[in-house]
């Protein structure tokens, strides 16, 4: 395939040669910009009538295009159902005042939107439906993109898992109308502010397997215990159940730490860190040395961890819509306040 590039500011056509149905960019790079390039550099005319000539920086991408055209259309979609809608003001001020979208807000706009999705496509919207407004939602709003995913909306629908605040959402209203629940016929419309599409109690709501819900006060005792120094560390040993390991924080007192132990299996492995940031940077790493799975209550915050701190199979793990949710609301965030 012939390409005419500009090198040096001059016209060239190159040939590229493709291996496998592939085009090896830094092959290509090295055959043809070297110092010991003998590519010929050939007038402006003479291939110009050729089909397979592409001038690169002079056609732009049409996918990229058309991509551009959609989350444009998208967006002014999602603006158009928030100003039309009881509630929809108030996320948009939200959002203008401080960037960001607390997590109540968030579902009044996603309740919002699934009910006008609702009215104007029916209760089994389809993918691409789904998927625009999705796309509208992260363009409307930049700070709730995730810069992690492929796409940067999955946390809002993602089409393989068939997951997301949007799916939930229309999952919810499907099994009310499924369930025959006697609804006013206006009440796909949020009223008061609130939206009030088929309210299901969050241990209702259908969002696939779900992991046992543990209290703020037990996630944290299955991350790190506190032990007195003069007790018996045998003791706690024998005390304790389970396998996944945790951190034994051991002092006269919790805000005199003398030493860190990670406990699995009731054996304590001493911690090099004294401080519990690396304690804990310890812990987490001995899940992958022991190839130890993740405390069932925990996988989430360890996954978030895993791909937002460590960057560790990024792309690869399966996130839950808030992992994904959070992660964009730290790093976007982390980047606004860098820039001012």
């Amino acid at each position: 395939m012939l390409v005419q590039v500009k090198y040096k500011q001059l016209q060239k056509y190159v040939k590229l040669d493709e291996v496998e149905g592939r085009f090896d960019f830094l092959q290509f790079h090295d055959k043809e910009f070297s110092d010991h390039s003998s590519a010929s550099e050939i007038s402006d005319s003479s291939f110009s009538s050729s089909a397979s000539t592409v001038i690169i920086d002079e056609v732009p991408s049409k996918r990229q295009r058309i991509e551009d055209t959609r989350a444009v259309s998208a967006k002014q979609l999602i603006e158009d159902v928030l100003r039309g809608k009881s509630g929809g003001e108030e996320v948009l001020e939200q959002y203008q005042t401080t960037g960001a979208l607390t997590d109540n807000t968030r579902r009044q706009m996603v309740n919002i939107l699934v009910a006008h999705m609702v009215d104007n496509h029916g209760r089994v919207p389809t993918k691409a439906i789904r998927e625009e407004y999705a796309v509208g939602i992260v363009t409307l709003f930049p700070s709730l993109k995730d810069p992690y995913s492929t796409k940067g909306y999955e946390h809002f629908y993602d089409a393989p898992s068939n997951t997301g605040y949007l799916s939930w959402r229309l999952k919810t209203v499907q099994r009310k109308i499924r369930q025959g629940s006697a609804l006013p016929p206006n009440s796909l419309q949020p009223r008061n502010g609130l939206p009030v599409v088929a309210v299901a109690s969050p241990s209702t709501t259908t969002r696939g397997p779900k992991s046992p819900k543990v209290s703020a006060w037990d996630a944290v005792e299955r991350l790190v215990v506190f032990h007195k120094s003069c007790c018996s560390l045998e003791e706690h040993l024998r005390n304790r159940q389970g396998r996944q390991p945790y951190l034994l924080a051991v002092g006269r007192q919790k805000s005199k730490i003398d030493s860190f132990y990670i406990v699995m299996d009731k054996h304590l492995i001493p911690c090099q860190a004294n401080r519990s940031l690396g304690a804990f940077d310890e812990l987490f790493k001995a899940h992958f040395v022991f190839n130890v799975s993740y405390d069932v209550a925990l996988v989430n915050f360890y996954t978030f961890l895993q791909t937002t701190v460590y960057n560790i199979d990024v792309g690869k793990m399966k996130e839950t819509p808030r992992v994904r949710e959070l992660r964009a609301r730290l790093l976007n965030h982390t980047v606004v306040a860098f820039f001012e």
